[in-house]
């Protein structure tokens, strides 16, 4: 199977080969998001050495699957590993031996569960780096996996023996709209991009959530045969996002709650009232690592200081799962199909289409033409005004322009009624007045088809479609 999107990963992949230096990488990412098929995919048969940890404790497993990857990559006799030390001294040994003039590629993936309690596997990662790899230009070596905690604290964050010593990270992301468009299409789906939209609110840009869909049914039906059903693949799959990525993960799983019950998002301070957490490093580390994985994002609120910033849900499954399987445990397997009019399901589309636009922002700009123009994205929400007005989205362009945007889903062209006119026009008089601002506000209308012109749509300013989150 041939490799989808990621254009940027794989070309840092073939710069990692070609280089003349040694190379250290990380990848990490959520779960599911093909961290291990990209790297296997792309080096395929090139790889020296390749093992994956196993969700075992027992410290002894982990040794065979060692000695099972050193059996497979370099043949001979079985060897004899009772500590971590040895089991990277007799992959040193091998590599040392072999005769490949090109870069010599180990990867060990799901390195997390490799490092069992009290094994000494990172302090033997250490010293197989430092002692050995770091000073040869023919070694590449590839460590990933999902438990995220357990990457930033132990590698990207490391204070010992590792300090600053990956040379390279890789934070695999989902899909965007148009990764996922090609995606399908590789994959000989005619859905067109109104219906990838839709896919793409509840599964995300996930590649495993994608690979389950059956071309032979229709979007409805894969969402109720995969979430809905009795057997549904992805039934119980929330709960193992965050058990599998971080310890601790009630705490992570509070924080997401909290977060997919405010539209507008949470301040720090919000968060802890509404999860009941403890203010400090600990919780510090849980918003930098869901922000790592792409589960929320962090805005900064308009001209104010950065305690005041919003963090938002941006996960689709995430907020689908706590939205309509989490809270009401729906016991028909034909859920979605049953109720695609229902105006909870037409809310649940307008909210999560906002998050669809927040994680395409890079698009919005490009379809605006700002791209080259110095510009800061962030949110504002009114703490005078009653009731209150709120901006999900904003462009504050050094070129003294500040674009405001709606964003708004719809099954065509999207009209503005009279009464949204004026409620437009007076958010944006708030805007002005509690800001203080001296630049030009511009409203921009993010659409699924764009915008039907009547004697109201006048106080729109740029367009954006769906067509250009697509590219």
């Amino acid at each position: 199977m041939k490799i989808s999107g990621r254009e940027k990963e794989v070309l840092e992949l073939k710069q990692c080969v070609e280089s003349k230096a040694p190379e250290f990488l990380v990848v990490f990412g959520r779960r599911r998001v093909g961290k291990t098929f990209l790297i296997r995919e792309y080096y395929g048969d090139s790889l020296d050495f390749y093992v994956t940890g196993l969700a075992s404790e027992v410290k002894e497993d982990q040794f065979k699957v060692w000695n099972d990857a050193l059996l497979k990559g370099f043949g001979g006799i079985e060897n004899s590993i009772t500590n971590w030390i040895d089991a990277f001294s007799i992959l040193r040994n091998k590599l040392e031996k072999s005769k490949k003039k090109k870069k010599k590629t180990i990867f060990i993936d799901e390195a997390p569960w490799l490092d069992t309690p009290k094994s000494g596997f990172l302090t033997a990662l250490e010293h197989f780096w430092n002692s050995w790899a770091s000073g040869r230009t023919d070694i590449l070596l590839i460590v990933c996996g999902s438990a995220t905690s357990w990457i930033v604290n132990n590698l990207l964050k490391n204070k010992g023996g590792l300090h600053n010593r990956v040379t390279r990270r890789m934070r695999l992301l989902p899909f965007t709209l148009k990764e996922t468009e090609k995606y399908l299409i590789d994959r000989e789906f005619n859905y067109n991009q109104y219906r990838i939209c839709e896919a793409y609110m509840i599964f995300g840009g996930v590649p495993y959530y994608l690979s389950l869909l059956g071309r032979g049914l229709s979007l409805p039906q894969n969402v109720d045969a995969l979430c809905f059903a009795d057997d549904g693949v992805l039934r119980g799959e929330f709960d193992e996002i965050y058990t599998t990525l971080f310890k601790n993960s009630e705490k992570y799983i509070k924080v997401i709650t909290a977060l997919s019950k405010k539209q507008k998002g949470l301040t720090r301070h919000e968060v802890l009232k509404e999860t009941g957490l403890t203010s400090g490093g600990g919780f510090s580390q849980i918003m930098e690592e869901l922000e790592l994985c792409g589960f929320i994002k962090s805005y900064p609120n308009f001209l104010t200081d950065d305690n005041l910033c919003l963090y938002q849900l941006t996960d689709p499954f995430s907020l689908f799962h706590l939205r309509f399987l989490k809270s009401k445990k729906p016991k028909n397997p034909r859920f979605w199909t049953a109720n695609l009019d229902n105006p909870s399901l037409s809310a649940w589309k307008g909210y999560s289409f906002e998050r669809v636009c927040l994680s395409h922002s890079d698009q919005i700009k490009h379809a605006l033409g700002i791209s080259a123009i110095s510009t800061e994205m962030s949110s504002w929400y009114s703490r005078k005004s009653s009731p209150g007005a709120q901006i999900d989205l904003l462009f504050d362009r050094k070129d003294d322009i500040i674009n405001l945007c709606e964003l708004k889903f719809s099954k065509s062209e999207y009209i503005i009624s009279a009464k949204e006119e004026v409620n437009l026009r007076r958010k944006v008089a708030i805007f002005e007045n509690e800001t203080k601002t001296r630049k030009a506000v511009h409203l921009t209308m993010v659409t699924t088809y764009g915008l039907l012109k009547n004697k109201n749509s006048d106080i729109i300013h740029s367009e954006v479609t769906l067509k250009d989150l697509f590219r």
